[in-house]
């Protein structure tokens, strides 16, 4: 815990201070010269020599408490919580109250080793000393509240089984911060490895980004990014878009920073990747921005920043992509996700409503726990939850990735200390997954030749009318499109020279996801005798009046007909089996007339515009199934001349 840390050197100072000055305990003239080289050796930070002479100044007097103190806070310094921890008791047991900051100390360091029982009876015992430091009472008071939590989410511990991704892609080097597409085949994240820069020595480590892919549920042999997004300095804290064509990520100390720390972005091109390219402000700041992740649509970056206005040391800041396809001014993402202490590591999940991050500043089991909470547009964001015990441990938790069916979570741990830190995936236990998300899986093709097209393409939330994702394909035309569930989509696939594409996914209600969908998408040229079906108007049962879902794909065919002003262009309408012949040819040509007053009111010239009716004389799938009905009833474009 960031806080928590900030007491050692005060405790130190006033325990190696307090030592200094008084009356030993021991008569033992061998210990006592021992304990003095040992304490000379602390004081210049020589802690192997420091170990030594205090180990054999308690070996000497098995009873020299100053010997065992001072030997535990070293051992603290080391990280060795375990031997502090056991030097800390043998103080308690030579006189308990000897010193009563020794308590606090002590209950910290097996806090910190996760034995929250015993670090319970200490900082209970140290509460009950008075003249104490009013700051570390505080501090006793957030351990006992800690500790309570940690030993009940201990009890009840949630299913948790974690599984190495393997060979392939952990090393003898830490690999850590993964990230992965919404078809989970790309996954990619940070190694650390030997730097080639001689300036900086031989022995002296670098981040790099490093890659592998999916194939018949096994990761293949992960490789190295390579240049020029990769460089000499070090590369980490990555998001992916959902295609895996957009990188955002964490870079410092460049040339080009805004602050210490900034975030970049990179892209995929025919080529590879490009170099990384500063945003500048208002995204990066002249202080620590960090720890990137993207939205599925791409239009919201979540991300971690210690600059003023937020509620304590590190916060999550939200930046929305504006009109011109820039990062507008960050908001803080608000005091009930953010604390006092720090919040790191956000995670936004592809269903674009349940966000994960770490944090120290609320009850948690010890450093940063990794919790859950979910947005709803009327009322904010959800109490976060604590992803529980074993998920989160004594340690830090932090770098939690889920997969788009919100089953599957990847991180990182140091499970083997010979080989650092390691990928994992686990099944994440039901209560406290995301929405599934399903997705669009796809390719742009010309109809006539088969040629693979570069194509922009967007989809439409049918009920609100706005673009919920704006992004272009591959140069081999392939796309991925995220679908969450309980929202009606339109699509729109759009190339130059060539008639849109127009398709919708109806997801309201339950929805599942264990396939993605394939979509070939081919598209005509805009040549006499070419047409598109319009999948995306809409009207009222037994009406030609048109509903404002359709309103974004006639704009779609406004500024087609106003970038290709010699198109004469006939608007059919089509309806399903059901009512009788007359009736359906009757309705068809009102709703064709719909149309083609939507876009005279627009200022296309009439005589531009053909409207007929063509009832149910021309279906393009069976009538007998609800699918094969919506897909009758749609209006067809045709294009007369150009």
């Amino acid at each position: 815990m960031r806080s928590f840390c900030l007491f050692f050197t005060t405790l130190l100072t006033i325990t190696v201070g307090t030592l200094s000055s008084q009356e030993l305990h021991t008569r033992n003239n061998r210990a006592l010269r021992a304990y003095t080289e040992g304490r000379e050796a602390y004081n210049f930070v020589n802690y192997s020599q420091a170990e030594k002479y205090l180990s054999e100044a308690t070996e000497r007097d098995e009873n020299f408490i100053e010997a065992f103190l001072l030997l535990a806070e070293l051992y603290k310094d080391m990280k060795r919580y375990d031997e502090s921890a056991r030097a800390y008791d043998r103080v308690q047991e030579i006189d308990s109250l000897f010193f009563a900051p020794a308590l606090f100390s002590g209950g910290e360091v097996h806090f910190l080793r996760g034995d929250y029982s015993r670090a319970l009876e200490y900082f209970r015992k140290f509460m009950r000393q008075k003249g104490q430091q009013p700051n570390l009472r505080l501090e006793a008071e957030a351990y006992i509240r800690n500790a309570l939590f940690a030993i009940e989410a201990m009890s009840n511990p949630v299913p948790f089984n974690p599984v190495s991704l393997g060979d392939s892609v952990n090393t003898r080097f830490d690999e850590y911060w993964p990230a992965i597409t919404i078809d989970g085949k790309l996954l990619m994240f940070t190694r650390q490895v030997p730097s080639n820069d001689r300036r900086i020595g031989a022995t002296a480590m670098q981040e790099d980004f490093y890659y592998s892919t999916l194939e018949d549920s096994v990761w293949q042999q992960a490789v190295n990014i390579g240049t020029p997004l990769n460089t000499p300095g070090n590369e980490g804290a990555l998001t992916l878009s959902v295609g895996g064509q957009f990188i955002y990520y964490t870079a410092c100390n460049r040339p080009d920073a805004t602050g210490g720390c900034d975030i970049y972005y990179s892209y995929k091109g025919s080529r590879g990747w490009s170099q990384g390219m500063n945003p500048g402000a208002p995204l990066n700041s002249v202080y620590w921005e960090s720890q990137p992740s993207l939205s599925s649509d791409g239009q919201t970056l979540f991300f971690v920043s210690n600059r003023p206005g937020g509620e304590g040391g590190m916060d999550i800041w939200i930046s929305r992509m504006n009109d011109a396809g820039a990062w507008g001014e960050p908001e803080n993402a608000g005091n009930v996700i953010n604390t006092p202490g720090d919040e790191m590591s956000p995670f936004i999940h592809f269903d674009n409503r349940t966000l994960y991050f770490s944090s120290d500043g609320r009850a948690c089991m010890g450093g940063l726990d990794i919790f859950r909470s979910e947005y709803d547009p009327q009322t904010g964001w959800s109490e976060p939850v604590n992803l529980g015990y074993p998920i989160n441990t004594q340690f830090d938790e932090m770098g939690l990735v889920i997969n788009s069916a919100g089953d599957v979570a990847y991180y990182s741990s140091t499970v083997n200390r010979q080989k650092g830190r390691d990928l994992f995936s686990f099944e994440l236990p039901e209560e406290i997954r995301p929405d599934p998300v399903s997705y669009v899986e796809g390719t742009v093709t010309d109809r006539l030749t088969g040629e693979r097209l570069k194509a922009s393409y967007e989809l439409i939330n049918l009920s609100s009318r706005k673009t919920a994702l704006k992004s272009v394909t591959d140069n081999r035309g392939n796309f991925l499109i995220p679908l969450p569930s309980g929202i009606n989509y339109g699509l729109n696939v759009m190339s130059e020279g060539y008639l849109f594409y127009s398709g919708n996914f109806m997801l309201e209600g339950e929805h599942p996801v264990s396939r993605p969908y394939p979509k070939e998408v081919m598209l005509n040229r805009i040549d006499a005798g070419e047409s598109m079906s319009l999948y995306n108007v809409f009207f009222d049962t037994d009406s030609w009046e048109l509903l404002e879902e359709s309103l974004s794909e006639l704009s779609r065919l406004y500024d087609l007909l106003v970038a290709n002003p010699g198109v004469v262009i006939e608007i059919g309408g089509h309806t399903d089996s059901s009512g009788s012949d007359e009736h359906n040819l009757w309705l068809s040509g009102l709703r064709a007339l719909a149309v083609s007053d939507f876009l005279i009111g627009r200022g296309i010239e009439p005589s531009r515009l053909m409207a007929k009716g063509y009832g149910e004389s021309r279906p393009v799938a069976d009538n007998s199934s609800e699918e094969g009905m919506r897909r009758n009833r749609r209006t067809e474009i045709t294009i007369i001349s150009k």
